[in-house]
């Protein structure tokens, strides 16, 4: 499969709006070296275009998110995040990388990292994208989104402070609670207080109040909730899981119940 038929097959709402424009410009820029025909990237797109839809102020049900709509937000806002602090680090840019072979193997991830490269040369509307994934994707798919942007963050071993602001600012217009980024942040931290910022609560939570946060958590944190995007998203998914039940299990040995 050429590049380009490779992305046009796993997108679907991500081909319009500003996601749509900003993917426009980098297929546009690109040779599809691969296909041998030298036909630009935007083919496709332009061909398509007239069956996607369309992206104004609506209050119908949101379609399922395509892996390539995932994909494409994934990495828009990993962009941002990137440059977050003012420069790129190049463990950042090798844990995209990383992901992306981890996730899809090395042919797609290398396809994955060109459009990457080209969507980084660009200037991103942050609050624009992330209104179009708000309104397009489901919630168990834009807390992964976070999942994800986190990871990032700590790749080069911390998280600075502009990276967490801009993470927060883009969770915000995504949609997410305050406590569900506080949760998701609290697992890539060590802090006495983690476990009960992973499930939610505080520390004057009685033993019960922490049962009952344990079920809802591991209820929204199921991996089976973002099974549609795909097994090479399962893993990210079930990290999430994992360390919700970590976070339990260490406040049932701390308070013997």
């Amino acid at each position: 499969m050429n590049f380009s038929k490779w992305i046009g097959a796993g997108l679907g709402w991500s081909f319009g709006g500003p996601i749509g424009a900003i993917i426009g410009l980098v297929l546009g820029s690109i040779v599809d070296s691969i296909s041998g025909n030298g036909t630009p990237l935007l083919g496709d797109w332009q061909t398509d275009q007239k069956q996607r839809p369309t992206y104004g102020r609506q209050t119908q049900a949101r379609p399922q998110t395509q892996p390539g709509d995932f994909e494409v937000s994934l990495l828009i806002l990993a962009s941002v995040v990137i440059k977050a602090d003012g420069h790129q680090d190049q463990r950042e840019l090798d844990y995209v990388r990383q992901q992306f072979v981890g996730m899809y193997g090395q042919d797609r991830a290398n396809r994955a990292f060109k459009l990457f490269k080209g969507i980084n040369q660009q200037q991103i509307p942050v609050r624009q994208v992330c209104l179009q994934i708000q309104r397009m994707m489901d919630h168990a798919s834009r807390l992964q989104l976070l999942h994800f942007l986190f990871g990032i963050a700590k790749a080069d071993g911390m998280v600075t402070d502009s990276e967490v602001r801009q993470i927060y600012t883009i969770s915000g217009y995504l949609g997410i609670s305050s406590r569900d980024f506080e949760s998701i942040k609290a697992m890539f931290y060590s802090s006495s207080d983690n476990a009960y910022k992973i499930l939610e609560i505080t520390k004057e939570a009685t033993n019960d109040e922490i049962k009952a946060a344990y079920r809802k958590m591991a209820k929204k944190y199921h991996p089976d909730r973002v099974i549609h995007l795909g097994e090479e998203h399962q893993k990210g998914a079930e990290d999430k899981f994992r360390q919700v039940q970590e976070a339990y299990e260490k406040l049932q040995k701390e308070r013997k119940f």
